[in-house]
């Protein structure tokens, strides 16, 4: 894992710390609702999952209504990121996500240039599928990524996507 994901899963500990106790599946939407950052649920072009902005000062994750519920906890989680990591940069403007790297593979992600979305990824990952709740379900031996069925049902317990829990468990530290 980079420095950069390392910082960023740092920086999920740190809102989930702040939050305080925690069970499966994480309640991403309080923790935004108590950061004082509007959710808006809208119907977007299919291969727009969310964005971040803020005017006036007031903050905004923007969620697409059309999306799996899992992917919208991955959104608002990974829109949360952005807010917590790159809010001086967001300000004033507004940062549109279509996709995430981990779900897609257009040639930036591919080639895992955009910072500022590896980043609100490692997030949005240890956000939603944090250390200390994944360990106890996954036990100290290895997993097997190949386990179609038991990763499913883990990921139903967080309410994430097949794809987000092997993203994390392949950053599993």
């Amino acid at each position: 894992m980079s420095a950069v994901q390392d910082a960023a899963r740092a920086r999920a500990r740190e809102v989930l710390a702040d939050y305080g106790s925690l069970t499966a599946p994480v309640p991403v939407e309080k923790i935004i609702k108590r950061r004082d950052i509007r959710i808006q649920f809208s119907p977007l072009d299919q291969e727009l999952s969310g964005m971040a902005l803020v005017k006036d000062g007031v903050a905004v994750i923007g969620v697409n209504a059309l999306h799996h519920p899992n992917r919208q906890r991955f959104t608002m989680a990974h829109e949360l990121g952005h807010h917590v990591m790159h809010r001086d940069l967001i300000d004033g403007t507004v940062h549109i996500d279509k996709g995430f790297a981990i779900l897609r593979r257009d040639t930036l992600a591919a080639q895992g240039t955009d910072k500022m979305e590896i980043e609100a990824n490692a997030f949005a990952s240890e956000l939603l599928i944090p250390r200390d709740l994944l360990e106890p379900v996954i036990g100290t031996g290895d997993i097997d990524l190949d386990d179609v069925d038991r990763l499913q049902s883990i990921a139903k317990k967080f309410k994430v996507s097949l794809s987000a829990l092997q993203y994390r468990l392949l950053a599993f530290t």
